[in-house]
Parts: structure tokens; sequence; C-alpha cells
């Protein structure tokens, strides 16, 4: 029943989400990432930001995503959404130069499914070229848990991109079941470590090792590694103390509308 319940709610965001996307009735936000230790790595100062996708509902209501991007990957509305971000993202950032040119980068989140589309790739390509866009100014992310699933697809999808000069970040990294094994065979800059451990590290020993041991695996690696759900100034200390690069959360600053970031 309760399977029954969720399946029924989830088909009812299906014509909500075309409708949005009808009406162009979603938004992007942005959210900052900071390097922890300003002093070790100078050419890597600068601000960089995730993009974060929100719908506006009818009454103009700001929705999460949460809300409506399971639904949006089961009934195969991802790609969409995917391709409203891109050039929405790529869009802004053509008319916003100063903003490109004193940020290291901007992160824009793809789905899963979209790994194993030449179509999609083709697409981010070609909107890359239209709005004339740097793409050393672009790193997209990924979860774990995606690229466990569709390794070579996503081995090909990151290679293709980073060929012309596009960065790669692996989400949510320590909640898949092989974390450490296909890493040696996949090209990422950057590792996010999942927030579930970040978020308890200096109540908790066993996060706090989780976090140190996938700081060390990626820092061998020659990755970046970036902390999520950074909540307090205890966290923030104890990252810079294991040696993580980044960080994110609420702590540094919450998810704002990016076109207000850009017009000031």
């Amino acid at each position: 029943d309760a399977e029954i319940a969720l399946r029924y709610g989830q088909m009812q965001w299906v014509s909500r989400i075309n409708q949005a996307l009808e009406d162009d009735r979603f938004i992007l936000y942005a959210q900052p990432i900071l390097p922890i230790d300003k002093n070790s790595d100078k050419t890597s100062n600068k601000k960089h930001y995730e993009l974060l996708i929100r719908m506006v509902d009818e009454n103009g209501k700001i929705i999460t995503p949460f809300n409506f991007l399971p639904s949006a990957e089961r009934y195969d509305l991802i790609q969409k959404i995917d391709c409203w971000v891109i050039q929405n993202a790529f869009a802004l950032l053509a008319t916003h130069e100063d903003f490109v040119n004193n940020i290291n980068f901007v992160s824009i989140n793809l789905s899963g499914q979209v790994m194993s589309s030449s179509d999609f790739l083709k697409y981010i390509i070609s909107q890359m070229q239209a709005y004339e866009i740097n793409p050393e100014k672009i790193c997209f992310e990924i979860t774990e848990t995606v690229v466990i699933s569709n390794l070579d697809a996503a081995r090909k999808f990151i290679s293709t991109l980073r060929e012309i000069g596009c960065r790669f970040a692996l989400d949510d990294f320590g909640s898949g079941l092989s974390s450490f094994g296909y890493l040696k065979n996949l090209h990422v800059d950057y590792l996010k470590i999942d927030g579930m451990f970040v978020k308890d590290m200096v109540k908790d020993p066993i996060d706090h090792a989780m976090v140190k041991s996938i700081n060390e695996i990626g820092q061998v690696m020659g990755m970046k590694t970036i902390a999520e759900f950074v909540e307090d100034k205890k966290i923030m200390q104890s990252l810079k103390d294991i040696g993580v690069n980044y960080a994110q959360g609420y702590y540094i600053d919450k998810p704002k509308p990016f076109i207000d970031i850009l017009e000031a």
C-alpha cells in the first residue's frame, strides 16, 4: 500500500513538471564552496558555486528538488530538466562576464540517465559553443551511485568533456559499497565527501575516520576534496586539521537565487 501511494504521488508530479517546463517556472539557486586553508593553494582561493534547481509552483511558492526530482527520474523527464539547467546556466554566465572572471568555476549537477546519452553530450557541447562558455569554468557533478551502476558510459562521458577543459566532481562519495576500487580508472578532479559522514564527524569517531580516509585517498590520487554539510565552526576546524580542501554548507552560506548572486 505504501509503495502504491508513493507511486501515485510521483505520478501527480509528472503533469506539474511538464507544465513548469512549458511555463519556464524553474529557477537556479547557487551555494558557495570555499577553500578551507586559503594559504595552501593560491591558485584555488577563488570561490566556486554549486548550481541547484528549484521549481516555482502556480502560486509562486519555491519547491525544493527533493519533491519533484524522484518523479522526474522515474518518468523520464530528468533529461528535459538537465537541458533546462544547462541552457539557463550558460545563458546567465554568458551575460555576467565579471562574475565568471572572478570565480574558480561553477558546478552543475547531472542525472544518471544522461550519462549514456550521446545526444545530451552533443547538446552540452553545442550550448557551450553557442554561449561561448569557457569549459574550464564548468565542473559537472555526478553521484557515486550513478557511476557505479554504469561505469563504462560514465567514463566515456567524463573523458569527452574533460578533453575540452571541463572538470568533474564525484558527488556523495562514500555512499556506495565499492567506493575506492573503481577510482583508479575514473578521472575526476574533485571528491565530494558525503554529508552524512561530515555532519556528525565531531561527535562520531567512525564518521571522523570515514572523512579522514576518503580525504587521504583523494589526495593520494591527485584529487581535491570537498566536504558537504559543514554546519558549524567545529566541523570546519576538524576538516582543516584533516586536510580537506573545500567546505560547503550552511556554516559558509545557504543557497540563494543565482541571479541575486550574479547581480551582487
